[in-house]
């Protein structure tokens, strides 16, 4: 281990403590008379209008009431999140430029992108969730299969021959049905699309006939019947789909893992700051109408998940998932 490797160690365990002991702190408290002195910039990596900008712009106005300054929404799109990462990552750590992370930006992209510029571990402080997004295995109604086991025995009769669609080749779509594919032992053909709303009318056309990926947008269409639900990503049965079961009630545990936005800053960022953010963070997800709000857009409230463990859960599933890359041999485009 490097000395700076150590530092970082040391200073992680400290932050994790000093969350532990300010558990039952007022939130003015955590922010110091220095910081923040002025407003925070929040790099929405992705297009105005998707989900993780509605999720940053849901967080904008109380992060910015709780620490007594503005939260600034800045989309920086381009390369599947990948520009305004790396641009948060060369940042000044001084907690005024953040970024709103996800599952693509700091999970896929580093799997599939070579020279992405950036570590999503090593180059961030990884601060909170601001909530978890439910996925759900659809297919078209002119698929047979009735239910996740009929459609598994459909899948290994056709070999190859049904068609799976994705927002590009390498995004958490095309990694979600991949792991799918390599736990029950079958073969799909990956079609890759460029953007979500591409791969939604496909799906709806039946140019693909099954996607895995982000409930909230399928979910209209499954309700008007359009597309059929056979199974779901999430802690428990959801309430728009009851009679939809999780993957962990189909013997699939390890295909039970939500999708996530969080809440980055630059490596380096001060423990006092990373503490002020997360405690920030925390208070705004429990305010009832911030958990209306999450829940209206069919998002899961997070946890209470202090920063060593959200990095630790991001490790985690850059391991199982670069195996899924691996063994599917997953390319970009």
């Amino acid at each position: 281990m490097t000395c700076s490797d150590t530092l970082r160690s040391t200073r992680r365990q400290l932050l994790a403590s000093g969350l532990a002991l300010a558990g039952a702190a007022a939130l003015p408290a955590l922010a110091s008379d220095k910081y923040p002195s002025r407003p925070i910039t929040l790099v929405v990596p992705f297009p105005p209008g998707g989900a993780v900008d509605a999720m940053a712009r849901m967080y904008a106005e109380p992060l910015g009431r709780l620490l007594g300054t503005s939260v600034v929404v800045d989309n920086k799109a381009g390369a599947g999140g990948s520009i305004g990462a790396q641009a948060v990552a060369r940042a000044k750590p001084d907690g005024y430029t953040l970024v709103a992370s996800s599952q693509s930006s700091h999970l896929a992209n580093p799997l599939v992108q070579p020279n992405l510029g950036y570590d999503p571990i090593k180059d961030f402080e990884n601060i909170a969730i601001l909530g978890r997004q439910p996925n759900v295995l659809a297919v078209h109604p002119s698929v047979p299969a009735k239910t996740f086991d009929e459609f598994v025995a459909y899948l290994k009769a056709n070999p190859g021959k049904v068609n799976f669609g994705s927002a590009g080749a390498g995004s958490m779509g095309q990694l979600n049905a991949e792991a799918f594919l390599l736990a029950v032992n079958a073969k799909a053909t990956h079609i890759p699309y460029r953007g979500g709303s591409p791969h939604v009318s496909a799906l709806l056309a039946g140019e693909i006939q099954f996607v895995l990926d982000n409930l909230v947008v399928f979910l209209p269409h499954i309700q008007a019947g359009k597309l059929r639900a056979l199974a779901v990503v999430s802690p428990a049965r959801l309430p728009q789909l009851p009679d939809v079961p999780t993957f962990a009630e189909l013997k699939h545990p390890d295909l039970n893992q939500t999708s996530w936005t969080g809440i980055a800053a630059p490596a380096g960022t001060p423990a006092a700051v990373v503490q002020a953010l997360h405690k920030a963070i925390r208070t705004a997800a429990t305010e009832p109408r911030m958990v209306e709000q999450l829940k209206a857009r069919g998002v899961i409230p997070p946890e209470d998940m202090t920063p060593a463990a959200f990095e630790k859960m991001m490790s985690e599933r850059l391991v199982s998932y670069g195996e899924v890359v691996r063994r599917a041999n997953v390319k970009p485009e």
